[in-house]
């Protein structure tokens, strides 16, 4: 804080975790940056997690807001082969205190109880919100390029690395029969014909 009482915005490097006591003794709407740089698991998979969070202090709750880049290598679900994917993420979540910094005193649980809260030593853990965030972001079907051409589905062949030799036509499963009989008699008009000779 200055001299005339004026909140100072700082900024420090931090990981996904900070203790946020003296912000919560400063006056409302005191600010505090903090740099994520960290790694991150979810279900085997590691991401990468960069970007500026500010931390404001509320009437009721500190709010995170920033916004954060994640990439980690991921199979394309076209062409199965591994890439960068990077995503773009958006935080807002607010996180609200358990223990009253002046006193001490348990404070009444958040009414919705999925909010975020600070544990009992005042520390503000980004690394939920930011998996949740993460899982939400990640594309359903990872595309390494939007025109990825994939795989052939006969030979298995890289289609982004040249046609394959093999038939492009699609069968209809009802007319198989059909074409079975149809080539059949194509076999035996061509035996027809080369006796005729």
């Amino acid at each position: 804080m200055s001299s005339d009482g004026t909140a100072i915005e700082s900024k420090e490097k931090n990981m996904m975790q900070t203790n946020v006591a003296q912000l919560l003794k400063s006056p409302i709407g005191s600010l505090r940056t903090i740099t994520v740089d960290d790694k991150l698991e979810e279900n085997g998979t590691k991401y990468t997690v960069k970007g500026d969070v500010t931390l404001t202090l509320t009437n009721r709750s500190i709010l995170a807001q920033g916004k954060l880049t994640s990439q980690t290598r991921i199979a394309c679900s076209r062409c199965l082969k591994p890439f960068t994917c990077k995503i773009s993420l958006n935080l807002q979540e607010e996180y609200f205190p358990t223990i009253d910094i002046t006193s001490g005193a348990r404070l009444p649980e958040p009414e919705d109880p999925g909010s975020f809260t600070l544990d009992e030593h005042h520390e503000l853990d980004l690394t939920e919100a930011i998996r949740q965030y993460i899982v939400t972001a990640m594309p359903m079907k990872p595309l390494c390029k939007a025109t990825c051409a994939g795989l052939c589905a006969t030979c298995g062949k890289d289609l982004n690395l040249g046609k394959c030799d093999c038939t492009t036509e699609a069968v209809d499963p009802r007319w198989v029969a059909l074409l079975k009989l149809k080539n059949s008699n194509k076999v035996k008009i061509s035996n027809r014909n080369k006796g005729r000779k």
